[in-house]
């Protein structure tokens, strides 16, 4: 097998608020080099570095807003949020768990600082992904797959080397808790100052990571700092990752979805009809009820 090779590194753009609960840095499809074709299935990216939000009565967060033809994966690293969608989806998810929304035909839905939480204030780190689907899936109905840290697969280095959380898709046989409709692979490496991963992804995917503790060294060569996003070559399966402190990175892999992506705000479908259809549907109240 022949290594895969660094394409690129991007450093955290200006962070921006996403309502009032979110201060991210948005690296896909927003830095150079990283529109939603080229990290296709992986369509949005934005990373809520370490912030301190200071105490408050009344939860931070986003209101309610429609999502039409694609996942929202959001992944709890400092701090704790709530979700509720009107196709009676929701829950809190805490530091390590994981929120994974299908959005698909259509659902309202709101995220905002669990009332905990807000109320003592503390440092907020989390990452949001969108999750492109099939054409032939994006009318699917809506789901909800609340994941705790507890039923995500772990795979244990050798060596104390770390541990390798496996969100969706496998690692080394181990298989994610996460279904999806198109292969994905989702992934922490929670590594050890010193310790060492190796990993392999078909050459056609498309492969990142990012650094979201520490900072680690790719192929015993380039250093990458913490909050730097790399992306890889469409060339070769193999590479590794080595602890210089103790580390966490989110490696993500999947197989790009070849059909047209056409994005409006919220909605992504595959034509600029069906995002005026999404816009209708709304408006006619076919994305169901939500409270604000």
């Amino acid at each position: 097998m022949a290594t895969k090779n660094i394409a690129l590194v991007a450093a955290p753009g200006t962070p921006h608020f996403v309502g009032d609960g979110f201060r991210v840095h948005n690296f896909i499809p927003g830095a150079p080099g990283l529109s939603m074709e080229r990290m296709s299935p992986f369509i949005m990216l934005d990373y809520n570095s370490k912030y301190h939000f200071p105490p408050s009565e009344i939860p931070k967060g986003v209101g309610v807003h429609p999502h039409r033809g694609f996942e929202t994966v959001t992944i709890a690293y400092k701090g704790k949020v709530a979700h509720h969608d009107s196709a009676g989806g929701g829950g809190i998810i805490g530091e390590g768990d994981v929120q994974w929304m299908t959005a698909a035909s259509g659902v309202l839905h709101k995220e905002y600082h669990e009332k905990e939480f807000s109320k003592t204030g503390g440092i907020f780190q989390m990452v949001q992904l969108w999750v492109n689907l099939p054409a032939k899936d994006k009318m699917s109905a809506p789901k909800y797959q609340g994941i705790t840290n507890e039923q995500i697969s772990k795979y244990i280095l050798p060596e104390n080397a770390g541990t390798i959380e496996v969100i969706a898709g496998d690692y080394k046989g181990t298989k994610g808790a996460a279904s999806t409709f198109s292969p994905v692979h989702l992934q922490n490496a929670k590594l050890n100052k010193g310790g060492k991963a190796a990993f392999s992804f078909p050459a056609h995917y498309n492969t990142a990571l990012l650094v979201i503790e520490g900072s680690i060294k790719i192929n015993d060569s380039q250093t990458v700092a913490t909050d730097h996003l790399v992306l890889f070559e469409n060339k070769g399966e193999d590479f590794t990752i080595e602890a210089l402190e103790n580390t966490i990175v989110l490696v993500l892999s999947g197989e790009p979805i070849k059909e047209p992506i056409f994005a409006h705000g919220p909605f992504v479908m595959n034509s600029r009809e069906e995002i005026i259809e999404a816009f209708n549907d709304v408006n006619l109240g076919k994305f169901g009820y939500l409270e604000d």
